[in-house]
């Protein structure tokens, strides 16, 4: 929004405005602007670990809230913000928000939900954050229009209204099984917790699962320590690989800084937010629904497969056209640019029934009690220093590379996509608790884990 950077970021306004010398592809570039964007996962990323231990010691719900609660307070400073230090430390509190909830809402999902639907459940997580994404997105839309300082305020400020749900909806939530054993070793409280969220009273052999997992946990003081054992390498590649591939497919630059490509592209401020706001969220709830259908009936590498695919071709096909149409100066005939946004919208809809749920959703279930609080930060943890490094490097890479920047991640796609397709087994239909027992008949990890280990023995 023109106000937003006018006040915070002038020198970015007066480039976007005046400076006609300056090449399409460089207008953003802004050290401050990235600091700002950036700040956010940075700060998620040092909350993500902290999350690890408030999880383990006090459970999922606690964690819950402490992400809800800084949610809160940096809706509040960022709508009210006057200069740019306010501005930052509210979005820093944001990450903070960020890194407890990502740490443990997919922690939730995963221990709550039935093997057969876990799934879908958890996918369930990436559909809100789709619909947030375009809820957002249509927000700014309405607001920019509002003259003054008032629109970008409202825009930041209304983060407080799903904060507040998700605060006062976890004070409501029980606990998981999984957590009441591992912290209270209260068998009959588990079991009352499993026999309501399963809907049946015949839990007992799911029960004596988390009862054996949970004994394991207990003998483990330091899960970090524990996770770099020679054990527990395939949860803990998949725990670092699985969120640096999703960073690397180039999502960031069709979402986080989809209206800066649109306005390269010379649509208009007005435009390029509607268009950001459809492409990124309206395609990406919709595909993301599709996927939670169908990723506990096919599985999860086939959706890796096809989806990578797909983000693939459409890399290639925008690169070209870019290169070949888009210089430093100038624009692209309309024709293009909206043959562009239709690519967009089908490397949008391949992200979003593939690596955008699939990396939250693998990472969360593959991982034994003992280690899987410490595994999820550790994923948590890497998603955003990811996210951190390509929020800081992005707009620069775009000015440096130029079209080149859409086959710089169309190779990665290609290297990830291969991965998973050789090293990742089927996880659907799996327990939980049963999860060490695909890693002992996997082709490659089995040589790491072994046929058969002391203490996955039944």
């Amino acid at each position: 929004m023109e106000p937003f950077l006018k006040k915070f970021f002038p020198g970015v306004y007066l480039k976007m405005r005046e400076d006609t010398k300056v090449s399409n592809y460089c207008k953003f570039d802004s050290q401050l602007l990235t600091t700002f964007t950036s700040s956010l996962y940075i700060a998620g990323l040092i909350a993500s670990l902290f999350a690890s231990s408030v999880t383990r010691a006090f459970g999922r719900k606690a964690s819950i809230l402490v992400g809800g609660t800084a949610f809160l307070a940096g809706s509040a400073l960022g709508g009210a913000a006057f200069n740019i230090y306010m501005l930052i430390f509210g979005r820093v509190l944001l990450g903070v928000g960020i890194g407890f909830a990502n740490q443990s809402v997919p922690l939730y999902l995963s221990e709550m939900a039935p093997p057969k639907h876990r799934g879908a459940f958890n996918i369930g997580f990436q559909v809100c954050i789709a619909i947030g994404v375009l809820s957002a997105n249509l927000l700014n839309y309405g607001t920019q229009k509002i003259k003054g300082d008032w629109g970008w305020r409202i825009s930041l400020a209304m983060a407080a209204a799903p904060a507040s749900i998700l605060t006062l909806g976890a004070l409501f939530m029980p606990e998981t099984p999984n957590s009441i054993i591992q912290r209270s070793n209260d068998h009959q409280e588990a079991k009352r917790m499993l026999q309501r969220v399963r809907g049946t009273a015949d839990v007992e052999a799911e029960l004596n699962d988390l009862i054996r997992a949970s004994s394991i946990s207990k003998t483990i003081n330091h899960p970090f320590n524990k996770i770099i054992q020679r054990k527990y390498r395939p949860q803990l590649v998949m725990a670092i690989l699985i969120p640096f591939f999703q960073q690397v497919t180039g999502i960031n630059i069709i979402g986080l800084y989809a209206p800066v490509l649109l306005r390269t592209l010379k649509l208009g401020e007005s435009t390029s937010l509607l268009l950001s706001a459809v492409v990124t969220g309206g395609i990406g709830t919709v595909l993301t629904i599709t996927s939670m259908i169908l990723v506990d009936k096919l599985g999860r590498k086939i959706l890796f497969l096809v989806g990578g695919i797909q983000i693939l071709v459409s890399q290639v096909i925008i690169g070209s056209i870019m290169a070949a149409e888009l210089g430093d100066h100038g624009g692209l005939s309309q024709s293009y640019a909206y043959l562009i946004l239709v690519l967009v919208c089908v490397y949008s809809a391949g992200f979003s029934y593939s690596w955008g749920p699939l990396a939250w959703l693998v990472p969360s279930e593959i991982f034994p009690l003992e280690i899987r609080s410490a595994g999820q930060s550790i994923t948590v943890a890497v998603t955003l220093v990811f996210i951190f490094f390509s929020a800081q490097t992005l707009l620069a890479m775009l000015c440096h590379f130029k079209a080149g920047i859409f086959f710089f991640f169309g190779g990665w796609v290609m290297v990830m996509t291969t991965f998973m397709h050789l090293f990742l087994p089927e996880t659907k239909n799996v327990p939980i608790e049963q999860m060490d027992k695909i890693w002992r008949q996997h082709w490659f990890w089995k040589k790491y884990v072994g046929d058969v280990d002391e203490e996955g023995k039944m």
